[in-house]
C-alpha cells in the first residue's frame, strides 16, 4: 500500500501550460487584506489578458502550504518572480504565458508557500480565517462567514510553527 500523501491541490494557469502540484493537506487557507496583497494583485490584475486576483471583497485567498510539499510539475520556465518594491522578500510568482498569479515565495527562509486558491481546479480545504483586515480601506463590507483578525492571529502563528516542527522531523 502507498503510504505517500495524495495531491492535495493542483494549480493550473489559465491557458494550462504551468501546472503546480501541491502534497497533502494545507497548513490553512487564509484570506488575506494586506497592504501588499492588495498592492500585489492590483499589479498583476493590470497585465495582459491577466484574470482577477481579488476576491469580490477586496482579499486574497491563498492555500498555505509547506515549502517541502509544492513542485513544478511543468512549465518552469514561463515562470516570472515579481516584487511589488525592490527590497521585498516576497516574490508573487507568475506564469507569463497568460499572467496568471500563482503562488507567493520567499526570499527570506519561510518555510510555507501561499499558492492563489483562485487558480486551484481541487476541492480544497475551506477558508479558515481572514486575516490583516485592519487594512481594507476601500468601503466593502468583510464577510463574518470565518473569524477574522485585524492582524495576524496567533492560531496561524501556532500553525506555521507546527508545520515547521513536521518539516524537522520529517513528517
Amino acid at each position: 500500500m502507498d503510504k505517500r500523501p495524495r495531491a492535495m491541490a493542483t494549480i493550473d494557469c489559465v491557458c494550462g501550460q504551468v501546472t503546480y502540484e501541491a502534497i497533502g493537506a494545507p497548513i490553512t487557507s487564509v484570506i488575506c487584506y494586506c497592504d501588499d496583497c492588495q498592492e500585489g494583485a492590483r499589479q498583476i490584475e493590470s497585465l495582459p489578458h491577466a484574470t482577477s486576483v481579488q476576491d469580490p471583497d477586496g482579499g486574497t485567498a491563498y492555500l498555505v502550504y509547506r515549502k517541502d510539499r509544492v513542485r513544478c510539475l511543468k512549465g518552469t520556465s514561463l515562470l516570472r518572480y515579481h516584487k511589488i518594491r525592490e527590497g521585498s522578500a516576497t516574490n508573487r510568482v507568475i506564469a507569463t504565458c497568460c499572467n496568471s498569479a500563482m503562488l507567493l515565495a520567499f526570499d527570506d527562509g519561510k518555510h510555507w508557500v501561499d499558492l492563489y486558491r483562485s487558480r486551484c481546479k481541487n476541492d480544497v480545504l475551506p477558508v479558515q480565517m481572514r486575516i490583516c483586515t485592519k487594512f481594507k480601506t476601500d468601503g466593502r463590507t468583510i464577510p463574518t462567514d470565518v473569524p477574522y483578525y485585524s492582524r495576524y492571529p496567533m492560531s496561524l502563528m501556532m500553525k506555521l510553527v507546527l508545520a515547521k516542527m513536521a518539516m524537522l522531523l520529517h513528517r
